[in-house]
């Protein structure tokens, strides 16, 4: 094997594949490795060394170094194959492990490429070196894609999967509308203006907190831009997700009333023993302030990282009241500690049962046996009404399940009707339609017969068809017998009236 064919292959895959060379060195030795053990066997101890400047490989046989001549023998047809599969094979770890680190220092960060093709409901991304998947789960709800679409998404899980690297990319991460910020506002990228806060819900709503270190400029301004023209960038980018901008502020008492835009706050009541802040609004405001299904006030917890519920001044009354009541019938506490829990932000037993034992003594001067005593008490109280909480839910749940089967029924029923009753419907515009042809012959005899008595000539023909039909009908009431009395007696009565027309014709 020649010194300078080797170097000019490690160097060839280190530039190509972006491997160490150091790595591609250790490939081959490894490759002359195992050729020598094939040639050898494993009674013998070898040892393969490739020198790092010049490329000549080096074999140690039990200690002794073997002529440059054997190395040809060793590298034969079968070992040779053998080392090129051992090379392959490291050679491709080495390029998986390469990948891994470059994309894996990419998490978090923003990447573009065409969507090659769908597999199930995950996309898959074409980011040059790997195919990238973007899963149905990462996509912004509602967002439809197609082939060869540029898509951009932010690295969000970087592994190795056998040989290969695999790259989980996310569009529904937050993250993904800090890195649009900074690539469509300029002050953001230049650290000028900073992102202090952000919370998303992907597809609905995102709320971002913004400050400035120069007072001159104002954050908000500068990331809506001229007419909205910043904004709109990275809301189309989002399909139309909408983006609140609010201003940051390290006093809660100005950071709350912020996050809870569009609403109007009229105070803020901070408990920091249980990290909460109740927000109060009016009446007019609340459903403002809670957002369609809670989106607004969620988003704004997320921002300030405080639990934030929303009242109404008489909702807080009333709750204090209730809470100062029930804490009063709770063992070892009386009214003024109670009150001092509620003002703390303390409302329901459960708020309780999680108090530390130390906070609970230093605010009401009692002793550790007291407060297990209390604590206990109130984690059992928890547990009861959470038990009855669940009782009453699947109570409703199974009120429901009737109702829908009630209706289900009502609904067959009707539907069962319905089309009984157009099978009836159906039935009758027939008969309706049949009916006006039965009175256009009735109508077309009764013509007919008016036109006879009209003309002699006709009447006469009556006269003869009448006198044949009597004569007719006495032979059938002769043959008949009393068997037909009806006939007989309809054969006579229809003397007169043929005599009657015969008289009138003759005149």
């Amino acid at each position: 094997m020649n010194g300078s064919e080797v170097l000019r292959v490690v160097d060839a895959i280190h530039r190509d594949k972006n491997i160490d060379k150091e790595i591609v060195f250790e490939g081959i030795e490894q490759a002359i490795l195992s050729a020598a053990r094939k040639h050898y066997g494993e009674d013998y101890e070898l040892e393969v060394s490739v020198d790092r400047t010049h490329g000549e490989p080096t074999i140690t046989c039990n200690g002794s170094e073997l002529p440059p001549d054997d190395l040809g023998d060793i590298l034969g047809r079968v070992s040779a194959q053998t080392a090129k599969q051992v090379m392959i094979q490291k050679i491709r770890e080495a390029e998986r492990d390469s990948l891994y680190d470059e994309f894996d220092g990419l998490k978090g960060e923003l990447v573009s490429g065409p969507i090659v093709r769908f597999e199930g409901g995950a996309a898959i991304v074409s980011l040059g070196k790997v195919e990238a998947v973007l899963p149905r789960s990462e996509q912004i709800p509602g967002e439809q894609h197609r082939t060869n679409e540029r898509v951009r998404a932010v690295v969000l899980e970087v592994r190795k999967a056998g040989s290969r690297v695999k790259v989980i990319l996310s569009r529904s991460h937050p993250e993904l509308v800090l890195r649009l910020f900074e690539t469509e506002i300029p002050e953001v990228s230049e650290r000028v203006i900073e992102i202090r806060s952000l919370a998303r819900e992907a597809g609905y709503r995102s709320k971002v907190a913004v400050s400035c270190i120069d007072t001159k400029i104002d954050p908000v301004g500068a990331c809506v831009g001229v007419r909205g023209s910043r904004i709109r960038n990275i809301v189309d980018e989002l399909s139309g997700e909408r983006i609140d901008i609010v201003r940051w502020n390290d006093s809660l008492q100005v950071l709350v009333p912020n996050a809870m835009q569009p609403a109007e706050v009229e105070d803020v009541i901070l408990c920091p023993m249980l990290g909460r802040v109740i927000v109060l609004v009016r009446d007019d405001q609340l459903s403002l302030a809670i957002g369609k299904r809670g989106q607004n006030v969620r988003l704004a917890s997320k921002l300030v990282g405080w639990d934030i519920e929303v009242m109404t001044q008489a909702e807080l009354d009333e709750q204090l009241e209730k809470s100062v009541m029930a804490f009063s019938e709770v063992p070892g506490i009386e009214e003024e500690l109670a009150e001092a829990l509620v003002s703390q932000g303390f409302f329901s037993f459960y708020d309780l049962s999680v108090i530390e034992p130390d906070e609970l003594a230093e605010l009401g001067g009692l002793t550790q046996e007291q407060c297990d005593e209390i604590v206990d008490f109130a984690d059992k109280e928890a547990e009861r009404l959470e038990a009855l909480e669940a009782e009453r839910k699947a109570e409703e749940a199974r009120l429901r399940a009737i109702e829908r089967e009630q209706q289900e029924i009502v609904d067959s029923n009707s539907a069962s009707i319905g089309s009984e009753g157009a099978t009836t419907s159906a039935a009758t515009e027939s008969a309706a339609t049949e009916e006006p042809a039965g009175e256009a012959s009735s109508e077309a005899a009764d013509d007919s017969s008016s036109e006879a008595g009209d003309d002699p000539a006709a009447g006469a023909e009556d006269d003869s068809s009448a006198e044949a039909g009597e004569e007719s009908s006495e032979a059938s009431t002769e043959e008949a017998g009393d068997e037909q009395p009806a006939a007989a007696s309809e054969g006579s009565g229809e003397e007169p009236a043929a005599e009657s027309r015969q008289a009138e014709s003759e005149s």
